[in-house]
């Protein structure tokens, strides 16, 4: 109690005193029980701290430009940048200048045997979206030419397809259903007559997919929400359901739902859920996601990667993860 609180209670009578030191308690206790149910925002700010040193520091240290740092990581900073943070120039600088020209992409210096230029192009192309977003990005000519690029890479089904040995996705590799919605988002925002062929193969190959696992039902409702999947409202129903069906005890979710929870599959599940909150129960989903996440939190503000098969260590992973996690905290606050 403050010392005009102690001397307000010295002035009134011993059953009023009481009454004021009982309340006074109990709203203690409830700000303490409060902060133990909902993840304290140091949480999100820790994940900016710790994006805002790592992400520049790729192309400083190596001579080239990642997908994970300064892809998904990097969108995370940009998101960060329109919730409030203030964020030094340096932590997106040099991502902004690469993202912007997309006729550089193709150059990147790398080793050959980890890079997959379709998956750079997308995640690239993404980055290049969130700072135009987020005004750090001025001319629309650039996502122009991203939208072209991506397009020259389109599966004919109207699919992305990254990683065809793993169909499931990974941080690092998204899977075709979250590829896919990605890549339609930079083709829709382009507006280019000559992609609209490319953006109808892409909403068909949606409307057509079922969802079979947590990453699939994710990408589906993301994409819904867009409009770029045009399907029926039952459709979404049952990847909700299969959503509120596989969150698991401790509030995460696995890919699968009889899987232990991973960080990616729960951000991911977050992600889809944070434009849902007008349905039954979405809210409680949430909350209980965001616990999860924040109990899973390394002590530096990053995630454990998330791998397939999990248990795996990898910087990429890592990189990629601790993005999606940040984003997915900054899109359900409430």
């Amino acid at each position: 109690m403050s010392a005009g609180s102690v001397e307000f209670a010295r002035m009134i009578n011993p059953w009023t005193k009481y009454l004021f030191i009982l309340a006074a308690m109990m709203t203690f206790v409830c700000a303490n029980d409060n902060l133990q149910s909902t993840p304290n925002v140091d949480t999100e700010a820790k994940a900016v701290k710790f994006l805002a040193r790592e992400v520049p520091a790729w192309s400083k240290d190596n001579g080239c430009f990642s997908c994970h740092n300064n892809g998904d990581a990097a969108r995370a900073l940009y998101a960060a940048t329109r919730k409030g943070y203030g964020l030094p120039d340096s932590a997106l600088a040099d991502t902004t200048a690469w993202a912007e020209r997309p006729d550089r992409w193709d150059q990147n210096k790398g080793d050959p045997g980890f890079s997959d230029k379709r998956l750079a192009s997308i995640q690239f192309a993404s980055s290049l979206l969130a700072a135009f977003d987020a005004g750090r990005v001025k001319d629309r000519r650039s996502i122009e030419q991203a939208a072209r690029k991506l397009a020259a890479n389109q599966d004919a089904d109207g699919a992305w397809r990254i990683d065809q040995g793993n169909t499931l996705g990974s941080p690092a590799t998204y899977g075709a259903h979250l590829a896919t919605w990605m890549a339609l988002r930079t083709l829709k925002k382009a507006k280019l007559p000559e992609t609209k062929e490319a953006i109808q193969r892409a909403d068909r190959w949606l409307d057509q997919a079922s969802p079979n696992n947590v990453l699939t039902a994710a990408a589906l409702l993301l994409a819904s929400a867009d409009g770029a999947d045009q399907s029926s409202q039952p459709k979404r129903e049952k990847c909700l359901d299969l959503i509120r069906k596989a969150q698991t005890s401790d509030g995460g979710w696995g890919p699968y739902a009889d899987s232990p929870p991973e960080v990616f599959d729960t951000a991911l599940a977050l992600l889809a859920l944070a434009g849902l909150r007008q349905e039954p129960g979405v809210d409680d989903l949430i909350r209980r996601g965001r616990i999860f996440l924040a109990a899973e939190q390394n002590s530096d503000g990053s995630w454990p990667a998330t791998t397939r098969p999990s248990g795996g260590d990898s910087y990429a992973q890592r990189l990629s993860t601790t993005g999606w996690a940040t984003l997915a905290l900054l899109a359900t606050r409430e």
